[in-house]
């Protein structure tokens, strides 16, 4: 089965669940057989992505943002513009995207949004272009698309290629809901159009699932769920049991993560003596909202926490294995309900018992996993007192580790994902 994986790339410098989903998901039907060309859009998926060697580059970040906003430009052979869809080009740029917010995108997203009636239809028609002139033997035999967001391409990609469309459901609400009401409507009701040219969506829990179908009115017939996984060879095993014990945070140290409630709870923690010698450390990835990590780091320094906590947010880039090793637990109180929480079985994976709010999927994943302490809400005192419930019983953390680890090395596996995955696929294709 040939597969044509299309992502849109965030560069790297932040912790992308998606990215990470659609890396892992691609590894994992190279390792059952099937030939899989990933394309990236806008910018390279992570930061340790190579070049891409099977396609050319499309939807170059810095070509899309001019053209799209300079209308001039778009009147200028696209040739011109070659030099900035450059590889290296695209890394550079790729320091610089720390944001996954729509506001001031909106009108990018919805021309996205509108294919071959947007701004962008030069460009899909290259990518339709370069799919036609694929020898038979090399076109795919279906196209995956990372999430709703890109639905847009489906059309025209769908009739280029004679082939089934499928596509992801995650954290598309993230995107939408940072957007203007107005704004919002539209691109929902856009996005639902789109979604008639999909031929299965994927969702990544059975809760985002339910949502996605009534935002965008979906037969839940036309729904499959695969959870996604991880390699669990590739984490080292952390030790619970030693001392000094350290809470960690690994997503974007932003608001939307609740990374300041995750502060405000540390420094009650600190407050009990039997913890005082518990540490903090958080990576992931800086705020679109300045000066929001500031004021973090001023919290601790004002309860005299600064040196009981280290905060990197590009340590997850080059060290997110080492980074999870060395916790006790970890906890991410985001305020909305997450589509999934990919940190949460990269946790598991390294025996990190976690400590999740009891919303969105995180139910579900502790229920598959048969571990995971879950919380009623994310307000701090919530938050300190579920970290001490579960710091202060050795005999709990240890087990927590332990189930996470066989959750991680058998239904959060890269290997359950890619076969689920892949039997999804094969349902739709005639191979």
């Amino acid at each position: 089965m040939r597969v044509l994986y299309i992502l849109p790339g965030s560069g790297g410098s932040f912790y992308c669940q998606n990215c990470l989903r659609d890396m892992a998901l691609a590894d994992a039907l190279r390792r059952r057989g099937q030939e899989v060309t990933l394309m990236p859009l806008y910018l390279p998926a992570t930061a340790w992505m190579p070049a891409p060697s099977e396609v050319p580059v499309f939807y170059g970040a810095v070509t899309l943002y001019l053209r799209h906003k300079y209308a001039f430009l778009r009147r200028l052979p696209r040739a011109w513009f070659a030099p900035l869809d450059s590889w290296p080009v695209l890394r550079f740029v790729a320091r610089f995207a720390d944001s996954t917010s729509a506001a001031g995108l909106e009108d990018l997203t919805l021309s996205m949004l509108r294919g071959e009636d947007g701004r962008q239809a030069g460009e899909l028609r290259l990518v339709a272009e370069w799919i036609e002139g694929l020898p038979a033997a090399s076109k795919p035999d279906v196209i995956v698309l990372s999430n709703a967001l890109l639905a847009g391409l489906a059309k025209a990609l769908k009739q280029a290629a004679r082939c089934p469309v499928v596509c992801w459901l995650q954290d598309e609400h993230v995107w939408t809901d940072a957007m203007a009401p107005d704004l919002r409507h539209v691109v929902r009701r856009v996005m639902a159009s789109d979604a008639r040219e999909v031929d299965r969506f994927v969702s990544v829990s059975t809760a985002y699932a339910e949502r996605m179908s009534e935002l965008l009115d979906l037969d839940p017939q036309r729904m499959s769920v695969v959870f996604p996984g991880i390699d669990p060879a590739a984490y080292r095993p952390a030790d619970v049991a030693r001392l000094p014990r350290v809470v960690g945070f690994l997503s974007r140290l932003s608001a939307e993560e609740g990374f300041d409630r995750f502060v405000e709870a540390f420094i009650l923690l600190r407050r009990d003596p039997r913890f005082a010698e518990v540490r903090l450390s958080a990576t992931g990835g800086p705020a679109a909202e300045k000066g929001f990590l500031k004021r973090q780091l001023r919290k601790l320094a004002d309860a005299g926490l600064s040196q009981a906590a280290a905060v990197s947010p590009a340590r997850f880039a080059d060290d997110r294995f080492g980074f999870l090793s060395e916790l006790t637990l970890l906890s991410v109180p985001g305020g909305k309900p997450e589509a999934f929480g990919y940190y949460a079985i990269e946790a598991m994976a390294a025996g990190v018992p976690v400590v999740l709010p009891a919303q969105g999927a995180f139910p579900e994943i502790a229920a598959a996993a048969g571990c995971g302490l879950l919380t009623a809400d994310t307000k701090p005192e919530t938050l300190a007192l579920a970290w001490a419930e579960l710091l202060g019983d050795p005999s709990r953390l240890r087990r927590e580790s332990e189930r996470g680890r066989a959750a991680a090395n058998g239904i959060f596996s890269q290997a359950s994902a890619g076969a689920a995955l892949e039997r999804v696929l094969a349902t739709l294709c005639r191979v």
